[in-house]
């Protein structure tokens, strides 16, 4: 009885572990897929994953490859199965070299690699200037900054190669200052705390001769044109590492899309916006969550009274970029229009 009873609960297990196989990986999928340029993790992730955020959990480093975290267009992605368990594992291009006695054999190739052509995990162009320009302040640091005061020949207006003018307390440890525009004050929508506030990314200068707390300097690049009143802080030293795996948040957190790029109302698919966690609540960049569309509020004609329907999932997105207490992420999934207010959860 007991030898029936073991075998019926080893059956169940295995059941068990070829349910979650096929709950964790996409009907008809690939066995293998060689990564083309333009590939994002993201859509790698999808070809073999029905969530792609769980690419952590099956993803396998193969320790014979240099720098195996990285995916290079030519790469081959192999499914393989160890311990009963599916795996993704990655395979460096191989090539044909002749041998001592003019015969071939199979040896890795020598193939340069640039860490800037590794495939990125969403894509890159979609949130550039969010990347490489704005940042959430806290509330005066902009006011306390050094402002533009005009261009030469008393020009109100200022771009690239233009030689303009600054005033206010300047850090003698920084010649770059990025150029920033006041923008909105984000407060949270249910409990009211301030979490900051939007500086939009305008240009950088370069600061040349100091006459008291005038500075004169030069404009590197602008986004836009640079007016008198925009402030400058120093430039920040952050190069945002896009080689980073989709993930779901190591803890449970609700949130709002409280903005949204372009000050637009209804959001989609590619789509930057800014939710009302961040780093104190443990978001980390390339979390993916899930957004819900709130229930509708229906008529019970049976019973009378208002009743609120369930929350209906309409979306994913991917956080790119933490502060304190909220986030930028990019929508990578919308299955309908999405808005300001959204819940954002986790997958």
């Amino acid at each position: 009885m007991k030898k029936i009873l073991l075998a019926v609960a080893a059956a169940s297990l295995i059941s068990l572990f070829a349910w979650a196989d096929d709950a964790l990986l996409k009907t008809g999928h690939p066995d293998e897929y060689t990564v083309k340029k333009g590939d994002t993790l993201w859509d790698i992730s999808g070809t073999f994953l029905n969530s792609p955020w769980m690419w952590p959990e099956i993803w396998h480093v193969n320790p014979q490859i240099e720098n195996p975290h990285l995916i290079f267009p030519g790469d081959l992605i192999k499914l393989i199965y160890l311990d009963g368990q599916p795996r993704l594992t990655l395979e460096r291009t191989m090539k044909l070299v002749p041998g001592a006695a003019g015969a071939t054999k199979l040896s890795p190739s020598i193939r340069v690699q640039h860490m800037d052509e590794a495939i990125s995990a969403i894509p890159l162009d979609r949130i550039d200037a969010f990347l490489s320009r704005s940042r959430i302040v806290e509330p005066g640091v902009l006011e306390a900054a050094p402002y533009m005061l005009a261009g030469q020949q008393q020009r109100l207006i200022v771009g690239a190669d233009d030689r303009g003018y600054a005033r206010g307390l300047f850090d003698a440890n920084y010649t770059n200052y990025g150029v920033y525009r006041k923008g909105q004050l984000f407060k949270d929508p249910i409990t009211k705390e301030v979490l900051g506030v939007y500086a939009q990314g305008i240009g950088t200068v370069a600061i040349g001769k100091m006459t008291g707390d005038i500075a004169t300097l030069d404009v590197l690049r602008t986004y836009e044109e640079v007016r008198p009143g925009d402030n400058l802080l120093p430039s920040e030293d952050r190069s945002v590492d896009s080689i980073f795996f989709p993930s779901a948040p190591d803890v449970d957190v609700e949130a709002q899309i409280i903005a949204v790029e372009g000050g637009v109302s209804q959001i989609g698919k590619f789509n930057v916006v800014m939710i009302n966690k961040g780093e104190r609540e443990g978001l980390q960049i390339g979390n993916v969550m899930a957004i819900f569309k709130a229930g509708e509020i229906v008529t019970d004609r049976v019973r009378g009274g208002k009743v609120a329907l369930p929350d209906e999932h309409a979306g994913l997105l991917m956080v790119f970029r933490t502060f304190e207490k909220m986030s930028f992420a990019l929508v990578l999934e919308s299955d309908r229009p999405l808005a300001v207010r959204d819940k954002v959860r986790n997958p």
